[in-house]
């Protein structure tokens, strides 16, 4: 197998070694771009699978008869399963396949393959288990960008930062993506979103079992390929994904499986900001109807715990903002595997 030295060779950020590095290509209505993409991968990749997702234009009968390239796979699903249903058949085979890194590049040309190197450099170095690109670090860039998706990414995004707990990361709609094989068994992948919430919600997930995840900076490439994503649509669906997430993630982090400050925190900071918006909406409501001013004591009573509630949320928050992953599961899985050869050894 061709390892990662080749081509690393012109990056020093690269570290030394070798690792097995498979490229996941979602292939629906791509048929324009798709044997382009595949020829541009750089020699430092060992697989491509290129997973035909029930394409109406037949994407992957159009690589398997015109491309050559023997390091080229073509996977199909029987029926459409979206984005993240065939990245998920990518995962299972690259694992089976031994393949150390999983990246996942689109298939209509706006992803430069030549970035591969940069995405899985932190995950071969044990730097980080997970990493994606962000195409927010330069506002020259932004500014080509489509309006109404440089919008819908910053709303997106900051929900995102909620109901994921990577408080650091932007632009999670970004599907330029590198995975540590080693990581992909400890995931639910039958629990993942299938379609365009999949980024979205591997992020979660990837949260849940404590993997380290990495922002890469990178340039998107807009030409004549049509985008499925409509943004008014995705918002209102997307918002209901996030809070049914969020909500996951408090009970899983702060009660399932542990119980700190910032648990307690929570806890008194709900009743009593409810109690103070709903308290005190009443007195106002009952104030306009009667003519009768509430009294001072009354306005004290919603006021103090709405301020009291307001700092106990604001001291969960900055606990949840720094309340994450540090070690990456990449050098912890190692070792592990290390000791169990010695073991049996």
């Amino acid at each position: 197998m061709i390892g990662v030295d080749a081509d690393f060779r012109c990056n020093e950020s690269v570290p030394a070694g070798k690792g097995v590095i498979a490229v996941i290509i979602p292939a629906y209505k791509v048929s324009r771009h798709i044997l382009d993409v595949v020829r541009s991968m750089p020699a430092c990749v060992s697989h491509v699978y290129v997973v035909d997702d029930a394409c109406p234009d037949g994407s992957g009968e159009l690589v398997r008869k015109e491309c050559r390239d023997p390091r080229v796979t073509v996977l199909f699903n029987n029926v459409n399963l979206g984005v993240g249903g065939a990245v998920k058949h990518g995962y299972r085979v690259a694992v089976a396949d031994g393949a150390d890194v999983a990246v996942k590049v689109d298939g209509d040309g706006q992803m430069d393959p030549g970035l591969i190197p940069l995405f899985v450099a932190p995950i071969l170095s044990g730097r980080a288990d997970y990493t994606k690109g962000n195409r927010f670090f330069d506002v020259s860039v932004m500014k080509k960008m489509p309006f109404v998706r440089l919008f819908g990414n910053a709303v997106l995004s900051f929900l995102s930062k909620l109901s994921t707990g990577y408080w650091g990361l932007f632009d999670p709609t970004n599907g330029y993506t590198a995975l540590s094989c080693r990581v992909i068994p400890l995931l639910a992948l039958d629990k993942i979103s299938n379609r365009y919430f999949f980024e979205t919600d591997m992020l979660f997930r990837l949260n849940s079992v404590g993997a380290v995840v990495r922002d890469i900076p990178m340039a998107a490439r807009y030409a004549d390929e049509v985008s499925n994503l409509r943004i008014s649509k995705v918002i209102p669906e997307f918002s209901i994904a996030h809070l049914r997430n969020f909500l996951k993630r408090i009970f899983y982090n702060y009660y399932l499986r542990d119980f700190s400050i910032a648990s307690i925190a929570l806890l008194a900071a709900v009743p009593l900001l409810c109690f103070g918006i709903g308290f005190g909406t009443l007195k106002w409501w009952f104030s306009i109807a009667t003519g009768i001013v509430a009294t001072p004591g009354e306005v004290m009573l919603a006021v103090l715990p709405l301020t009291v509630g307001f700092h106990l949320l604001l001291a969960f928050v900055s606990y949840d903002m720094m309340n994450v992953a540090k070690e990456p599961l990449t050098g912890l899985l190692g070792w592990q595997l290390l000791v169990n050869e010695s073991a049996e050894g």
